[in-house]
């Protein structure tokens, strides 16, 4: 299958004066010349994997567009950026800062970003304000129908707390939940008594387990950076969320008696029907992969299966739901708020982000069955069937295919 597009249309490389830092910004595809795709800062980030996190991020926005929707929300192209500096170093503020100041005019005219991987969304605020910025979406405030009310709208809806937890902070694991309960529906699998295995419990990992765990799923198992907490007969996630640290760390000091601590990679072979990697891309390789006893592998982190990995997964009969699909309520929730199709409310919020991702995960795991393909190859070609439709209606650059100021495509009667 062809990709979305050949090549990416923008792809940059810099390097930080002070600390000799890089950092990436790669835009994969416009529409109506405007990007979207968050800011990440690990350590060992590569050009190639924003690269690959940018092409996901095309097919995010383009798996959420509806041609015959009445939405104000009509997807963007996707984009990405990344640092390669470890969010913990005490340079690492400093370093995000100067980034963003480079690369303003990209925030300030073509890339919409926000958090992502290491960088909460607090944080690129503050450091975008000190780099200059307005706001690190105002490339598509000129796409408002009232930019002030909009703006408004999203602060409000930034504020919104749900049993301690910023709304923000909840939409996208809502959204990978919905996908895990979509596809045990789909098999006819109850809720109750279904256990899930996560790695990660930050902003994703941790509102995935909220959501799953209020649904009736049992969490036995959750991997931080300082190993695996399990428990067969299942956690306390509120009390797990609530020892958390800025970074997803949780306070070994609120541990019942029964629950137990196992190395890092214990989360892998857990006895769960579902696995959530929701930390760090490339968690799952074709060497780990063998210690994976569940039946599906769900993508709350980007990119966190290798490819080669998949395929041995896929042949022992585990299903893969793909991150383009999986974490793309986050993105989403942005744009229907600030577009306005969405109010900042939690509960109509949550029931927009349930109805979108069940109807794509549907799309996705029908379109599956029928070509007889994995749910990540259903996804791809669902984002290639809509993405010419996306180009010719609404143009790269903000004009349509086949139309220039002169020719506005207009009938000559």
């Amino acid at each position: 299958m062809p990709s979305p597009s050949p090549a990416p249309l923008i792809s940059l490389t810099w390097t930080d004066h002070v600390t000799g830092t890089e950092g990436y910004l790669v835009v994969d595809r416009l529409v109506r010349g405007v990007s979207s795709g968050g800011l990440r800062m690990r350590k060992g980030c590569t050009l190639a994997e924003v690269t690959g996190l940018a092409r996901g991020m095309t097919m995010k926005e383009a798996l959420h567009f509806d041609a015959d929707s009445p939405a104000r929300y009509i997807p963007l192209g996707g984009a990405k950026g990344g640092i390669d500096c470890d969010p913990r170093d005490p340079a690492a503020y400093g370093v995000l800062v100067r980034f963003l100041r480079a690369v303003r005019p990209y925030v300030e005219n073509v890339w919409t970003t926000g958090e992502d991987l290491g960088l909460g969304q607090d944080i690129v605020d503050r450091a975008a304000e000190e780099a200059g910025l307005v706001s690190t979406v105002q490339a598509v405030y000129p796409l408002l129908e009232d930019e002030q009310e909009a703006r408004r709208r999203l602060a409000d809806a930034f504020a919104v707390t749900v049993r301690g937890i910023g709304l923000d902070e909840l939409v996208g694991g809502c959204g990978v939940a919905e996908s895990a309960l979509a596809a045990l529906d789909r098999a006819g699998v109850a809720h109750s008594g279904t256990r899930v295995s996560l790695q990660g419990l930050g902003t994703m990992g941790g509102a995935t387990a909220r959501f799953l765990s209020d649904a009736g799923l049992s969490i036995v198992a959750v991997a931080d950076v300082k190993g695996t907490i399990a428990n067969p007969a299942g956690l306390d996630v509120e009390a797990l969320l609530a020892a958390r640290d800025a970074h997803g760390a949780v306070d070994r000091g609120a541990l019942r008696a029964e629950d137990q601590e196992l190395p890092g990679d214990a989360w892998l072979g857990t006895d769960a029907e579902i696995l959530v990697p929701a930390a760090v891309s490339y968690a799952v390789d074709a060497v780990n992969q063998a210690a994976i006893r569940a039946r599906w592998v769900v993508e709350a982190a980007n990119m966190p299966v290798l490819p080669e990995a998949e395929a041995l997964l896929v042949g022992r009969g585990i299903t893969v739901l793909p991150d383009v699909v999986v974490n793309s309520a986050t993105n989403a929730w942005w744009w229907w708020t600030l577009f306005g199709d969405i109010g900042p409310d939690a509960e109509e919020a949550f029931r927009h982000t349930r109805r979108s991702m069940r109807a794509l995960v549907d799309r996705v795991l029908e379109r599956a069955a029928a070509d007889g393909c994995t749910p990540r190859a259903a996804a791809h070609a669902l984002a290639a069937d809509r993405l010419p439709v996306m180009a010719e209606r609404f143009g790269w650059y903000g004009e349509p295919l086949g139309r220039t100021a002169r020719d506005p495509g207009r009938g000559v009667g």
